[in-house]
């Protein structure tokens, strides 16, 4: 039996018939949409893998515009995006929890089924697309990179040599939106076309800025698309294309923040619940620095302090708004992306063998800043001290040199303390305002900024086999290779520029140093260079044991070679005021060490790590009927491990964490029933899931971790054509999901780790957490008391009674003082059994452990079910009218690997609906839509901030209702 067919069933799946707008006579259930990995194509309805696909005329008549709305009708499929202008796909429970230029996704995103590196699809607005299809379990075998959950490959139309085509359509709806988008395809020979197609959209944001009354996080981008088609001879094509894409708007990369606000300090935001209300800003980084508790153990006179921890916070009178699309922010976002893919495709049948060729380029820029907290600080909080800092710079302040504090005022404050104040701009010198470089406002500003410029390559070659006997083969091997650079994260505050100044101040001058402030100004976690290098050879078998059964075993070996080179910078050393090109022409700079893990002081930190593992699978196919059959399969996935980011020299991590591997066992089933007017597909599967890299947020900077899981779960797909004009389809999945590993982690949210007898505690030289605990609450705390006493600070004071939380108190404290006290002999005898839980270093796992056995994965819903139906109406003079309506339910999950109430994301619905006219032989339509017709706010994704920053929570969520007309022509 020749293979044409099997080779591209290993390729794609058991997935549906996607309804189509003009559903037409001819066109029922089990009408097929053939489907191609570029060599072969088959119908998609004998694919012995699960596997959706969408052809065009699907994705506009389900109203799939982009990512976000793809998910919705997928069986255990989710999307959300997340907090460093990327997103995650999750199949299956599996979805890219790992936080790093170092990481591998999860879910691989293919162009024509080559891989893509870090690519900006998933912000672009799908056009000119041919089909798209989504893979769900562990790929490989035949995909040339690994995806341990699966493969999203979006296959663009080619030009066709049959005749001239062009469409177009315009789009107009809420919120001033506007969008046009067209094609053209024009055959200038028998054996040569050209296709040209773009998209242009722009509208209103859909979030109202009280500060300003302007509307914030909207659109402005455009994408196109060239493609050019070569057929030399009739077994050869040769295809070229090239893509531009472009966004610059003032899109908000996190939509809205919660908290539960902490009136203590201690943690910032409480861990009850998520609420709209602002952070207390007493608990991070820039609160403790500058706070009179801080400055009297360091010997600064506390006149110079912006506050005090035990005092109300520059948010003590901030209303958060209430509505999950209104903010109140002084600082505009700003967005701008683009990126340029260029893909050339050879392919030559020499009868029984089949060679395909495929090179793609990509390079990309992405620029991203916003608020960081979406909020409005009262700056006359930070009025006493402004008023220090200007008399100390006039000389007025006895005992302090005027300049060292001179050069401060100018930076900061250039028109007195009743001026406006300027805030380090985001720039790659480390200087900020105190080069001349700064972001000034009638308010404190604080926004953070991510960054990254991208290139990366890949070329595959394959060789597939087409005899006429009962085996055939398919070889390839791929080799990949991607290079970030300037991938930095910052943040940016006022008071991080005022603490740099006044530090740097108060280190020098007593010193008999240089007049100098501490560099960098702001918070920049800067990696310089990150590189990818990855080869695979794979291979599959495909051996016809009978008419009816099918046998296919394939294997892959994978090497991948990373390396990068970074730095995390944050107030680290004496900077002299004047310095003009970069903070490390200092000569102070030798004090800094960007690798505590290597002996000596090193400037940067420059690492690499290698990683091979051999994957592979079996699929044993019986088609028992000619319109029923089932399989099982067994299939090995595999991401490769990473380098973990750098954090600040005072911290220590792991270099690097460790690769995540799956076995996957399936079993699924393809059937058309009732003379083809019901399909239906029924599949489960059972996962082993080892090593899973979940990442969590440290001294402001991530860090990757390795556990277990198991996962488990059902997926049912129909598609039901009862009478001609009616096309009803159907999906459903449960998903079961737990975390099997013993190991011990800290619950960042409540470091107390449910302890009833621990006082958890905010240091106050780090803005970091610790716990300390006994045999009793009363110890504990008098423990803390004593110790405090003779730091000059106040001993436990209680949280609110619904803190959720594990204790009652909390205190501010120095954790390494507490730790070392702990040990002394006076102590030990007056506070029995005192354990003191700050971390093997300072800032990691700094609290009490818990376990997390048992736990579900993040994003991972429980149920999922949508429902489609449309009818088509014909009228004698060709015309139809068909209206559809789509609703689709997504289940219960939980945005952090803890679980629990506040991380709980309730399940939603999504409607859409949309009614449209088409003109005789479909030249020509006009549709009136609405998505999201009850205007929910769900949200799909969390982003747990970390306790340097207060424990808030970024939120992602869908978009708000759209509704509007849109007019098109085809021919």
């Amino acid at each position: 039996m020749k293979k044409t067919q099997l080779l591209i069933a290993t390729a794609l799946g058991a997935g549906m018939v996607s309804p189509v707008m003009a559903q037409t006579s001819s066109t029922g259930a089990n009408a097929p949409i053939i489907v191609t990995a570029q060599r072969q194509s088959q119908s998609l309805q004998d694919v012995p893998i699960a596997v959706s696909a969408f052809d065009s005329e699907a994705l506009q008549s389900q109203q799939i515009e982009n990512a976000s709305d793809l998910q919705l009708t997928l069986p255990n499929v989710s999307f959300t995006k997340s907090n460093f202008t990327a997103s995650s796909f999750t199949i299956r429970g599996i979805g890219d929890l790992c936080v790093g230029n170092s990481c591998d996704a999860a879910t691989a995103i293919h162009l024509n089924s080559a891989p893509l590196f870090g690519t900006r699809l998933f912000e672009a607005e799908y056009f000119d697309v041919e089909r798209i299809e989504v893979l769900r379990g562990p790929q490989g075998t035949l995909f040339g990179r690994n995806a341990t959950s699966g493969v999203v490959n979006v296959v663009t139309a080619r030009p066709d040599l049959g005749g001239f085509a062009a469409s177009g359509q315009v789009e107009y709806g809420n919120y001033d939106s506007f969008e046009v988008q067209g094609m053209v395809n024009v055959p200038i020979a028998d054996w040569l076309g050209i296709r040209a197609a773009g998209i242009y959209v722009n509208r209103d944001g859909y979030t109202r800025n009280l500060f300003d009354n302007s509307r914030i996080d909207g659109r402005d981008l455009y994408g196109l698309r060239g493609s050019i088609r070569i057929e030399p001879g009739p077994d050869t094509i040769i295809d070229l294309i090239g893509y531009y894409f472009r966004e610059d708007d003032d899109r908000l990369r996190i939509q809205k923040q919660t908290c539960q606000r902490d009136p203590t300090g201690v943690l910032g935001c409480l861990n009850a619940r998520r609420e709209f209300g602002q952070v207390n800003s007493n608990s991070n980084f820039t609160g403790v620095l500058t706070s009179a508790e801080f400055y009297a153990i360091a010997g600064i006179p506390t006149a110079f302090a912006l506050g005090s921890v035990y005092g109300p916070d520059a948010y003590a009178n901030f209303t958060e708004p209430q509505d999950p699309r209104v903010v109140n922010t002084p600082f505009t976002p700003e967005y701008f992306t683009d990126e340029l893919q260029l893909q050339a495709h050879f392919e030559h049948d020499f009868g029984d063998v089949n060679l395909s060729l495929t090179g793609t380029y990509s390079e990309g820029t992405i620029e991203s800043r916003q608020d960081y907290n979406l909020g409005i600080q009262d700056r006359t909080f930070f009025a006493p001290a402004l008023n220090t800092l200007a008399a100390a710079a006039q000389g007025l302040v006895p005992g302090l040199p005027a300049s060292y504090f001179a050069p401060v005022a100018n930076a900061i404050i250039p028109n007195g303390p009743d001026g406006q104040l300027c805030t380090s701009d985001t720039v790659e010198s480390g200087l900020g305002s105190f080069g001349g470089q700064s972001i000034c406002g009638d308010v404190p500003l604080q926004f953070d900024r991510s960054n990254a410029d991208s290139h990366a390559w890949t070329f595959e070659g394959i060789v597939t086999s087409d005899f006429d006997g009962p085996v055939n083969f398919l070889l390839g091997a791929i080799y990949a290779e991607r290079d970030i650079s300037n991938g930095d994260y910052y943040v940016n505050a006022f008071p991080i520029d005022y603490l740099s100044g006044i530090l740097g101040a108060f280190n020098s001058f007593p010193n008999a140093l240089p007049p100098s402030f501490l560099g960098s100004p702001y918070f920049r976690s800067n990696t310089q260079s990150n590189r990818l290098e990855s080869y695979g050879v794979f291979g599959e078998i495909y051996w016809d044991i009978t008419d009816d059964l099918t046998f296919t075993g394939g294997l892959r070996y994978n090497i991948d070679e990373k390396e990068t080179t970074q730095r995390t910078t944050l107030a680290d050393f004496l900077v002299p005021h004047g310095t003009s090109t970069d903070i490390f022409d200092s000569p102070f700079a030798v004090a800094f060490d960007a690798d505590p893990g290597r002996s000596g002081n090193q400037i940067i930190q420059e690492r690499s790590a290698s990683f091979n593992e051999i994957t592979g699978r079996a699929v044993l196919d019986w088609q028992y009927t000619p319109d029923n059959s089932v399989y099982i399969s067994y299939s090995r996935g595999y991401k490769s491990g990473g380098i973990n980011p750098p954090l600040s020299p005072l911290f220590q991590v792991p270099e690097t964490f460790q690769p995540e591997s799956i076995d996957a066992f399936e079993i699924g089933s393809r059937n058309v029933l009732f003379d083809g007017e019901l399909t239906l597909n029924a599949t489960a599967f059972y996962y082993k899931y080892s090593g899973l890299q979940l990442s969590r947020i440290v001294a402001r900077t991530s860090v990757n971790d390795n556990i277990d899981a198991n996962i488990w779960g059902l997926e049912l797909e129909a598609v039901w054509n009862p009478i001609e004009p009616l096309l009803i389809n159907f999906g459903a999945s449960y998903l079961n999901t737990e975390v099997s590993d013993d190991r011990l982690f800290v619950n960042q949210r409540d470091p107390s780790g449910g302890d009833p007898n621990s006082v958890i505690v905010k240091d106050l030289q780090a803005a970091f957490n610790c716990a300390v605990t006994s045999g009793s609450l009363a110890n504990t705390a008098g423990f803390v008391t004593a110790v405090n006493g003779g730091l000059g600070l106040q001993g436990p004071t209680a949280f609110p009674a619904d803190s959720g939380l594990g204790t009652t108190l909390g205190a501010f404290s120095i954790c390494n003082v507490l730790a070392a006290q702990s040990a002394n002999p006076a102590l030990q005898a007056l506070f029995p059994g005192i354990q003191v839980f700050a971390g093997q270093a300072p800032g990691i796992d700094s609290g009490i452990p818990v376990s997390i056995n048992g736990n579900e994965l993040p994003q991972a819903p429980d149920y999922k079910i949508s429902i489609g139906a449309q009818y088509t109406a014909e009228f004698d003079n060709g015309m139809s009218i068909v209206p559809r309506v789509d609703a689709a339910y997504t289940g219960e999950s939980f945005g952090n690997i803890f679980n629990g109430d506040i991380n709980r994301l309730p399940g939603y619905w999504q409607v859409n609906a949309q009614l449209q006219f088409n003109g005789a032989d479909d030249r020509w339509f006009v549709r009136a839509f609405v998505q999201n017709l009850f205007n929910d706010d769900p949200v799909t994704g969390l982003y747990l901030t970390d306790q340097s920053s207060g424990l808030f929570t970024n939120i992602f969520t869908l978009e708000p209702r759209r509704y509007g007309i849109a007019a098109g022509f085809n021919f």
